[in-house]
């Protein structure tokens, strides 16, 4: 089933319940299991309805089950503290009756202080790559797969990804644990901040753990892994705009003991570091 923007948009709009409390629907994106960056993005969503006039500045997450698509989602949201600058929010989601997920927010003023930077990046324009489908639909030509098979790796993605390097998706070579990306929302259209970092928060889990995979020549697809996010991390630094190209620099400095580390750095066309997101998940080889 394709996902396009508009079809994210929809999940973000999350039903109120009561004051504190929301119903977000789900939609097979990578199969049976709910796609990280959904629940992320929709938390988050869920959490800034009950903030004024502060954007989300940080939050961290733990995938505690894995999530259902045919079931909604409920997002119940405590309200920690609101302090003269900050505010903190904890959100947790549960599928019938049990929490899949946990989250802690905290929101920022804008405020004047000491400001640089030290981080850049070098990568080719976007324009001078192929978008990630395309990609996979040139690799995959001659390939004898199933045609639902093949309908999943050329599914269409809410978000437009533009990979520095092409890599084959069925036949994996070893290989540094960095990835690089241009993302964006093509079509958005839409001022709203929160939304901007909704959607970034969505993307941001996706292909993330793929950096941890490299070094040992597997994916997602490798029959003898299992790959599950474990937890989530991401600072916004900037006021982010997602209607245009944002490079997504991800790498893996080590895995060790059944687990990934991975870490990413998102940049504006302008150099500018936006965000940054850490993530660990568990990469087990089965028997």
């Amino acid at each position: 089933m394709h996902t396009d923007l508009p079809d994210l948009l929809a999940l973000l709009d999350l039903t109120p319940l009561d004051e504190d409390h929301f119903q977000g629907e789900s939609r097979n994106i990578v199969g049976p299991r709910i796609f990280g960056g959904q629940v992320i993005s929709q938390a988050l969503v869920a959490a800034s309805r009950t903030v004024e006039g502060r954007p989300a500045h940080s939050l961290q997450a733990y995938f505690l089950r894995p999530g259902d698509v045919r079931e909604p989602i409920q997002f119940r949201v405590e309200r920690v503290r609101d302090g003269g600058t900050f505010s903190t929010r904890r959100v947790v989601a549960e599928q019938r009756g049990r929490p899949i997920f946990d989250m802690a927010l905290s929101f920022h003023n804008a405020e004047d202080g000491p400001a640089h930077q030290t981080a850049t990046f070098e990568a080719p324009d976007p324009d001078e790559l192929l978008t990630e489908h395309d990609m996979n639909a040139r690799f995959l030509e001659g390939e004898e797969i199933s045609d639902n098979f093949r309908a999943a790796l050329l599914r269409r993605k809410p978000i437009e990804i533009r990979p520095v390097t092409q890599r084959h998706p069925l036949r994996p070579e070893k290989a540094a644990p960095v990835r690089q990306t241009w993302i964006r929302a093509t079509g958005l259209d839409s001022d709203d901040p929160l939304l901007h970092q909704a959607l970034l928060a969505y993307v941001s889990d996706h292909s993330l753990m793929g950096a941890a995979l490299l070094p040992h020549g597997v994916t997602f697809l490798s029959r003898d892994m299992q790959v599950a996010s474990l937890d989530h991390t991401l600072w916004f630094h900037r006021p982010v705009r997602f209607d245009d190209w944002l490079f997504y620099d991800m790498e893996s400095p080590i895995a060790q003991g059944g687990r990934g580390f991975t870490r990413g750095r998102i940049f504006n066309r302008a150099g500018e570091l936006v965000a940054s997101v850490a993530q660990e998940g568990l990469i087990r080889r089965q028997s």
